[in-house]
């Protein structure tokens, strides 16, 4: 069921997501959500530590292509890259993302950041994009518009807009 937002359409999922606040909820400190941004989507990642943060962001932007439980973790994608501020790593591990998921033709659902420094390990799990999978909004990337990566007390909250 697909309905007009804003400049773009989105699926009733996204909707609900947006509504509700949230997308899943591993933890109460685990969590992903969206906010509105005209033409756009705004994601949020929250985690006890930054690399959770990253990985419930990465949830943030999958979910909004197609729901997540729907989406088998069958096969590992790793990515590696170098970046020592927070905010420029959290858009070049979403663009790395959708760009591998593009190339492969898969949808990721389960996410593991790992940071040593300046060097970020990654896996992504996901599987091919099958027939009865129900497609969402493409997201053609992470941009720097709203960027932000903080920590509050002991959360830490990432957010971006993303390109749709």
């Amino acid at each position: 069921m697909e309905e007009q937002r804003g400049n773009f359409r989105e699926v009733a999922w996204v909707d609900r997501v947006m509504d509700q606040g949230y997308l899943c909820m591993p933890t109460q400190t685990q969590t992903s959500s969206y906010f509105e941004h005209d033409a756009d989507i705004g994601i949020i990642g929250r985690g006890d530590t930054l690399e959770q943060a990253f990985e419930t962001a990465a949830q943030a932007v999958f979910g909004i292509v197609t729901p997540l439980d729907k989406v088998q973790p069958q096969t590992s994608v790793k990515i590696e890259f170098e970046e020592s501020d927070h905010e420029l790593a959290l858009v070049t591990w979403l663009n790395l993302l959708l760009g591998k998921a593009r190339e492969l033709g898969m949808v990721f659902s389960r996410f593991h950041v790992q940071r040593r420094e300046n060097l970020w390990s990654t896996e992504a799990l996901g599987e091919k994009w099958r027939e009865v999978m129900e497609r969402g909004v493409e997201v053609k990337g992470a941009t720097l518009t709203m960027l932000s990566v903080k920590q509050t007390g002991a959360m830490w909250e990432v957010r971006c807009i993303v390109d749709v």
